[in-house]
């Protein structure tokens, strides 16, 4: 194994990282761009599992607006994220990663159930594992479901995939004096109510010291870079 800072990942990204020029639905090309950053770092030699959402699908707030009830809306987002797991399952195979979905909702005949010891024997073989269907559970973000997979699976940090390069006080674009922050405690980020990620993700984060690092995924090299032991984005500990 490459000298790196960390063995084993979980990637938490958003299901829009595999939508097209409009928002919604899997381009087929942003999945295998996904891929091949994915790659970069399983070449290294770290073990790779992946927490991926699915609001390119479905967000449950628009059914929830309209008076759908909360649980349905939850879990049709569910099942939307085992379809981004299985796309990107697919743009991995393609490049010539072994790959394995497991989902907490069970669908036996496209992808395992979620078990803890088995996503960790499946990362012990060099497989990436990509991991859906949140934590099974309405009411939960995939924030917090890659919080406690992360925990589950003995993952060294918890890295989050954004589109912006760090974590600020305020919209940057909007306000030139934006405080960038290199490092956060989880206290100051849950107390300024920062939202780029779910606060109950990292209220357990931090309750099980486990750290976390917001990067921007399409910043070339930049998530291989963190790896490598590179100051890259905004990590959360515990200062």
């Amino acid at each position: 194994m490459t000298d790196v800072r960390y063995k084993r990942i979980l990637l938490k990204m958003g299901g829009e990282a595999l939508a097209g020029p409009d928002g919604f639905g899997i381009d087929p090309q942003r999945a295998a761009d996904v891929a091949q950053v994915v790659k970069e770092v399983h070449e290294l030699g770290v073990q790779v599992a992946i927490v991926i959402g699915g609001g390119n699908l479905w967000r449950g707030s628009v059914g929830i607006n309209q008076g759908m009830e909360r649980s349905t809306a939850d879990h049709m987002g569910m099942i939307a994220t085992v379809m981004n797991a299985l796309a990107l399952q697919d743009a991995l195979e393609r490049i010539g990663i072994v790959t394995r979905v497991q989902t907490a909702i069970e669908m036996r005949t496209i992808a395992e159930p979620y078990i803890r010891l088995r996503a960790i024997r499946h990362l012990d073989k060099g497989r990436v594992v990509v991991i859906g269907g949140g934590t099974g559970n309405p009411y939960f973000t995939t924030d917090t479901a890659g919080a406690l997979r992360a925990m589950e699976i003995g993952a060294d940090v918890l890295i989050k995939a954004t589109k912006v390069d760090a974590i600020y006080d305020d919209d940057p674009q909007q306000n030139p004096d934006a405080r960038r922050f290199d490092r956060i405690s989880y206290i100051d980020f849950l107390n300024l109510r920062l939202r780029v990620m779910d606060s109950t993700a990292v209220s357990l984060a931090m309750e099980n010291n486990l750290p976390v690092v917001v990067v921007n995924f399409w910043e070339t090299g930049s998530v291989k870079q963190l790896i490598q032991g590179a100051t890259i984005g905004t990590t959360i500990c515990k200062m």
